[in-house]
């Protein structure tokens, strides 16, 4: 079958549908696909489109040039759109419906992994149903090297797959970690050469979709639903939590040394 290429208004996504999958590409290789606020518009319109199409019965998101599936956030427009907290909140009302569209989709959702996976960029493969990984690719969730808070259902669905002590000692560390150890700690399904990723995928995704859409809603709301009724925590608490970290002047000196590429100092304030 013919791939259909979406018109996004970002030339930093890309989106096709072949076969019954839709491909969702991360395309800022430059940057090891930071996302921008730009491109997470894109996203969401592009994740509506496949949800909205019964052609389209997986979706597969990937990183473009092989080096990175997404190395987190655009950490550059961090001055223009995150200086602080109230920036923070427009920031996350734009991205949120990028990422309200991945929860919302009722097909199975693959991440691709090849490269860096790092900060936001593994919030993004935490939303998928399935994670599968080359053996070259890297993870980590360096908040506590950035001084800002993660976001909640990302820490959510990290205790749901690893458990407490693995999500505290990689939020408390922001330690980057190999494929075989990411797999060890249950954060992807499977670990593959880089040569073999795509097909991999791609018989996984082909699998899935010749399968009953509907017996797969199902399952995939059910399954969530389980694994999210242990979540029970203060919400509005964490928020504060979260503001006092996007207000901080630790938020500033994490921005200011990743910008002037040195280590930073934190002050605890």
């Amino acid at each position: 079958m013919d791939a259909i290429a979406l018109e996004l208004s970002s030339p930093k996504i890309l989106a096709r549908k072949e076969g019954g999958i839709g491909w969702l590409t991360f395309n800022q290789p430059e940057k090891r696909n930071a996302i921008s606020i730009e491109m997470w518009d894109a996203i969401g319109a592009a994740l509506r489109d496949f949800a909205a199409d019964p052609s389209v019965r997986v979706v597969v998101m990937s990183g473009a040039g092989g080096k990175a599936f997404a190395a987190g956030a655009d950490i550059s427009q961090f001055e223009k759109v995150r200086s602080d907290a109230a920036a923070q909140e427009e920031y996350g009302r734009r991205s949120g419906a990028g990422r309200e569209a991945m929860s919302a989709l009722d097909k199975p959702l693959i991440a691709m992994i090849q490269g860096f996976c790092i900060g936001g960029g593994m919030a993004i493969a935490l939303r998928a149903d399935i994670r599968v990984a080359s053996s070259d690719s890297q993870f980590a969730i360096p908040a506590a090297k950035l001084g800002i808070a993660y976001q909640h259902d990302a820490l959510q669905r990290l205790v749901a797959l690893a458990g407490p002590a693995v999500a505290k000692e990689v939020m408390f560390t922001g330690r980057r970690y190999g494929a075989a150890q990411a797999l060890a700690m249950r954060l992807v399904n499977t670990v593959v050469e880089p040569g073999a990723l795509e097909s991999t995928v791609r018989d996984l995704a082909s699998e899935m979709a010749a399968n009953a859409p509907l017996s797969i809603r199902s399952s995939k709301a059910a399954i969530d639903g389980i694994a999210e009724a242990a979540a029970s925590a203060d919400r509005e608490d964490i928020k504060a939590l979260e503001r006092a970290c996007f207000d901080s002047a630790d938020y500033v000196e994490g921005r200011r040394a990743f910008m002037e590429k040195r280590k930073p100092v934190f002050q605890g304030r």
